[in-house]
């Protein structure tokens, strides 16, 4: 199975599948709108402004399984994104990360990049996937991993 055999639902509802990212560089990111690390959606937005015509693709998937921070509805969500940080990048519906109900792309992320010691579990909100421009996952970072931390690398796969 390939990451462009995954469908997911945008915040709007509707399915899309993760083949319109062929060919880009996808930063994958389970994201809120309470967590401390929350203003990552501006270096986030920067990214996407500045590397979007590039081929990057910046994708926010709200998840609510880490201290309820993520407690509102998509649109309580968009409106958030939208007038706080002027949020542009793909944003998409709330999704489990972890546990029974974990979303099919994070199973594929989590089984492809696997976390400090081996461990396959995300350990907090703004856990970040690096995918190339074939669909491979070429890096998982930190939740404390700024944005800024990751252009370099991102650049690199520009290229």
């Amino acid at each position: 199975m390939s990451i462009y055999d995954i469908e997911v639902k945008d915040i709007n509802g509707k399915v899309v599948s993760m083949s319109k990212y062929k060919n880009k560089v996808m930063l994958i990111v389970n994201v809120a709108s309470k967590c401390g690390f929350t203003n990552q959606y501006e270096g986030l937005e920067e990214l996407h402004k500045k590397h979007s015509n590039k081929g990057l693709a910046v994708l926010g998937f709200p998840c609510n399984q880490f201290l309820s921070q993520e407690p509102g509805t998509e649109e309580q969500i968009k409106e958030f994104c939208s007038l706080t940080y002027g949020v542009e990048f793909d944003m998409f519906s709330k999704i489990d990360v972890n546990g029974e109900n974990t979303h099919p792309l994070y199973k594929f992320l989590k089984e492809n990049s696997k976390g400090v010691l081996g461990t396959e579990a995300i350990k907090w909100n703004f856990t970040k996937f690096l995918v190339d421009k074939n669909g491979n996952v070429v890096k998982r970072y930190a939740p404390s991993t700024t944005p800024k931390e990751i252009e370099a690398d991102i650049i690199n796969l520009l290229k």
